[in-house]
């Protein structure tokens, strides 16, 4: 008790000192709950705007990415319908180009077949001479005074390269209107080549791009080899003018998307080129009509942040007089939890500060227990050092009695400590709720165990002892096993020992079985072990116990009630809270 005080008082010391010296240092002013409330607010919405705009961003970049390849797509396709177009022009040229009355001076027949052929397809036939002046023309009766074609380069292009040729886009002097022409030389056996021409309205050619539907802001144009628009679907660029975004020269341009900016506006633009044609589907969109949606969840995301950190900041106001109430009372309950009063548990209407004053009262009961429990236990400690001091003295007493000379007292006397410490060691790790009887058991065989571990057999049902109980038995096995190395299982190289228990109604059966290939009559003299197992297990426990001789090796069973070995009510009681 001296000491307890003592160390109490340095203890005090030691605080006083802490409290001074942290007192005379700098000290961090404190801040009322709303400031962290506010904080935490501000710490959990604005991060979550940032990362929902990023978020956003690489969204809004991925549906770019995904908007281009379906507008490339798009342009693809609308090149391909085109391109089908010029190819059944082609076709159905070919086709009347083998007629024979097409080289006849009389182009009746031909003219005939020809209007048959292109009848609703919108399309007409114009045959050119060597000269390119016109022969014939199915959009006016034959025989209609003609001029030169309004396209001759493309006649004579076809004629050098023998093969058929798709014109630029011009203002036809027959239809009165903006036209194409796919011009097929026919060269006959004998006598000047003769050129077949099929002309179109560009303005057919629209139902090739309006086809597909185009994304929101997205527009279309087919455009010539000169950058002259065929057919649109904006107003902006109007068939025969030159297209207002500078991309085509001569020629195929080369696929792909990129940018340009004219007129101070920028533009994305998808180019998709015809080796057929010569001709390129253009699709573009403004920038600003690209980016206007994300413009528009930034606004309203920005919107909502700004609502929602209000929201948040008047949601922490009102819990921090929810909160700060409670706390004080909590500061009340602590400081006279502090002090050694009881305190009473408040039901408040926050679940965690509830908690916390439960918990208080809680403690205020636990440590009235707990001084209980430290008184308890230093009569306890007197108590054991008293037994453990008989225990010594009688260990002494039978050592010196069994002895045959100092040395041999020294080192029955050292061994018997020794398991006297062990079963000690589990007996305080064990605490009021006692000791397993296992952890005994292997305690005290483990110094005398061989290396083997197929040589020991332990087996039966967990069971606590009884500290007083644990004492008894831990020196009866002591002993045991003490006798095992002398002169039983483990003082020859093939012995086994089999240790086995179980509980029947009220009784604890335990089985300590050695087995050696030949036993040896042990000395019938009363040792010290028979003495611990005779008179501590007989008399303290009521055992009933029973030594046979094998022919194979020694048994002892013991049979002792449950009653004397089982710890006390109160460590159940314990044990179970």
């Amino acid at each position: 008790m001296t000491l307890n005080f003592k160390a109490s008082e340095r203890s005090a010391e030691g605080l006083n000192s802490a409290s001074s010296g942290s007192s005379t240092g700098k000290r961090t002013r404190p801040q009322p709950i709303a400031a962290y409330l506010v904080l935490m607010v501000a710490v959990l919405i604005i991060p979550m705007i940032v990362f929902s705009v990023l978020l956003l961003q690489r969204n809004n970049t991925a549906q770019q990415k995904v908007l281009s390849t379906l507008t490339a797509a798009a342009a693809a396709s609308m090149s391909e319908a085109v391109d089908r177009e010029i190819t059944g022009m082609m076709t159905t040229l070919r086709v009347l180009s083998k007629t024979p009355s097409l080289f006849d001076s009389d182009l009746s027949p031909f003219y005939d077949r020809a209007t048959r052929a292109l009848a609703g397809t919108g399309a007409h036939l114009v045959v050119l001479d060597q000269n390119y002046d016109q022969l014939m023309n199915t959009r006016v009766p034959l025989g209609t005074p003609l001029s030169k074609t309004s396209d001759p380069d493309t006649a004579a292009v076809s004629i050098e390269k023998r093969a058929a040729v798709v014109s630029d886009v011009f203002f036809g002097k027959v239809a009165k209107d903006w036209v194409f022409i796919v011009a097929l030389p026919a060269f006959p056996e004998d006598g000047p080549p003769r050129v077949v021409m099929m002309t179109r309205e560009a303005a057919s050619l629209n139902a090739a791009l309006v086809r597909r539907k185009l994304a929101d802001g997205w527009n279309a144009a087919l455009v010539d080899g000169k950058n002259t628009v065929i057919t649109s679907t904006s107003p902006a660029a109007n068939t025969g003018q030159h297209f207002f975004l500078d991309l085509i020269s001569r020629g195929p341009a080369a696929s792909g998307e990129m940018p340009v900016t004219h007129e101070g506006i920028s533009y994305q633009a998808v180019v998709q080129g015809s080796e057929l044609s010569g001709w390129n589907i253009v699709m573009w969109a403004p920038m600003s009509a690209l980016n206007r949606p994300l413009r528009n969840s930034l606004r309203s995301l920005i919107l909502g942040g700004i609502v929602m950190v209000g929201l948040g900041i008047g949601a922490a106001l009102l819990l921090t007089r929810q909160i700060s109430g409670p706390v004080r009372r909590l500061a009340r309950d602590a400081r006279r939890l502090g002090s050694g009063e009881m305190v009473k548990a408040v039901d408040y209407p926050i679940a965690e500060i509830a908690t916390v004053s439960h918990a208080l009262a809680k403690a205020a009961e636990r440590r009235q227990a707990s001084d209980n429990e430290v008184r308890f236990l230093m009569r306890e400690v007197a108590h054991r050092a008293k037994n453990q001091l008989t225990v010594v003295s009688s260990i002494a007493k039978q050592s010196a009695r069994s002895a045959r000379g100092i040395d041999a007292f020294q080192d029955s006397f050292q061994k018997r400590l020794h398991g006297l410490a062990r079963s000690t060691d589990l007996l305080i790790a064990g605490g009021v709720a006692g000791v397993e009887f296992r952890e005994l058991l292997l305690a005290q065989i483990e110094p005398f165990q061989a290396s083997e571990p197929d040589r020991l057999e332990v087996d039966g049902p967990q069971f606590r002892l009884d500290n007083q109980a644990a004492q008894m038995l831990g020196m009866a096995l002591h002993e045991l096993a003490t006798n095992a190395s002398k002169y039983g299982a483990f003082s020859v190289p093939e012995g086994r020992l089999s240790a086995t228990w179980n509980v029947t109604g009220t009784t604890f059966d335990f089985d300590w079985r050695e087995r050696v290939r030949r036993s040896r009559r042990r000395p019938e003299r009363r040792g010290f072990g028979t003495e611990v197992i005779e008179r501590m297990l007989k008399g303290a426990l009521f055992a009933n116990v029973t030594r046979t001789h094998h022919r194979d090796g020694l048994e002892w069973r013991f049979e002792i009630p449950l009653d004397r070995l089982r710890p006390n009510a109160a460590t159940e009681e314990e044990d179970d809270l």
